[in-house]
């Protein structure tokens, strides 16, 4: 029998998760209400991803404060209110015997931006809603607002809320934290030398330049327990000279392990714009394997992995611990449950619910039976 990666466990901590492809977080701007609490829309969307077979569902960027959040529309976790929504979700996903985690962001000088689906560039304006974003320097991306040069008590703040939210995560019965250090937000603006311009001990050295992130895995980890997983996402490469490289993130990956991070999230990008990405399937993957080598932590794929066999073969070569579908995903989400059936796994030892085997991928060399049976069989 062929041992498949992409269907066996991985055990970080006391969690053991059932496979290693995992939900990527993708912002849906979809609160309403613009309270930050998650509704409907997230429970059926990360619902119906658990019933499909991932193995590790991850929310979209939730903000630690108010003034954290890409958009009104985003989720947060800085309030009980919110703590109780997300509580719901979280009893929905494990009773999939799924493990959900929930990543911790703040947007950086990239808060107060419209929700994708009004189809408008820029700033908010704080008459229609917006707020004063902040960021490490007083420096703006193109096409939005300057942001506030943060205060050192500012920062304290930040990172206090960080370890907050982490608390509320553990209450909610959250099984993993993701701390959102990529794609230029925050922390991510710190790390950059394209973002980050400052001249105290927060800025200039690679030292300077990762105390905040230092400080907030220290934090989140005091209040995180320690038998559950702490992620960090990186973008291993910013695809403009100059910008922080791979080579730095294997470095910080190195020293944030000690601290408690069990796996790095290894993305790209996001930091300046125009930026000369190298897009094609699998694109990312090379900065997971490099990472995972050189640090010696584990590290999960993403980027344009569309295909079981790439996924399998992405574990198999080892160049990550896990993969993680983002638009693959969005498309199709039940994608484990048909990457089973194309890898040869059987129903027995495909992750179905119950209530789906009716419907589950019929034996190659068997034909559907399309007979009537019992109420909802296969027709």
């Amino acid at each position: 029998m062929r041992t498949l990666l992409l269907f066996s466990p991985l055990r970080l901590r006391e969690l053991e998760l059932k496979n290693r492809v995992w939900l990527s977080p993708m912002c849906q701007y979809s609160v309403e209400s613009q309270d930050g609490v998650p509704a409907d829309w997230h429970l059926v969307h990360l619902g119906a991803r658990a019933a499909g077979g991932f193995g590790l569902i991850m929310t979209e960027a939730t903000a630690v404060l108010p003034e954290g959040r890409i958009s009104p529309h985003d989720t947060g976790l800085w309030n009980e209110t919110q703590q109780t929504a997300w509580a719901r979700i979280v009893d929905f996903v494990h009773s999939q015997n799924t493990a959900i985690g929930v990543q911790l962001a703040h947007a950086g000088r990239k808060a107060s931006t419209w929700a994708l689906a009004l189809r408008r560039d820029g700033t908010i304006p704080a008459a229609e809603g917006g707020w004063q974003a902040v960021g490490p320097s007083p420096v703006a991306l193109d096409g939005l607002d300057t942001p506030q040069e943060m205060t050192r008590e500012d920062i304290a703040d930040t990172v206090r809320a960080f370890a907050a939210a982490a608390s509320r995560a553990d209450r909610a019965g959250f099984d993993v934290i993701e701390l959102h250090a990529a794609h230029g937000y925050l922390i991510h603006q710190f790390l950059s030398p394209l973002s980050n311009f400052r001249a105290d001990d927060y800025g200039g050295s690679f030292d300077n330049r990762a105390k905040v992130l230092i400080e907030i895995v220290e934090a989140v980890r005091k209040e995180w327990p320690a038998g559950k997983p702490l992620f960090v996402r990186f973008s291993a490469s910013e695809w403009v000279d100059g910008g922080w490289t791979v080579e730095d993130t294997a470095e910080l990956a190195g020293r944030v392990q000690t601290l408690g991070v069990d796996l790095i999230d290894v993305s790209s990008g996001g930091v300046v714009a125009p930026a000369r990405l190298a897009v094609g399937p699998g694109y990312q993957v090379p900065f997971a394997r490099q990472i995972r080598a050189t640090a010696g932590i584990p590290t999960g794929a993403v980027g344009l992995i569309t295909d079981p066999e790439q996924a399998e073969r992405i574990l198999a070569e080892g160049s990550a611990d896990a993969v993680l579908l983002a638009r693959a995903a969005l498309r199709e989400p039940s994608w484990p449950l048909r990457a089973a059936h194309a890898l040869g796994i059987g129903r027995d030892r495909a992750p179905y619910p119950t209530q789906y085997l009716k419907g589950a991928w019929p034996r190659r060399h068997q034909r559907e039976h399309n007979g009537m049976g019992r109420e909802g069989s296969n027709r």
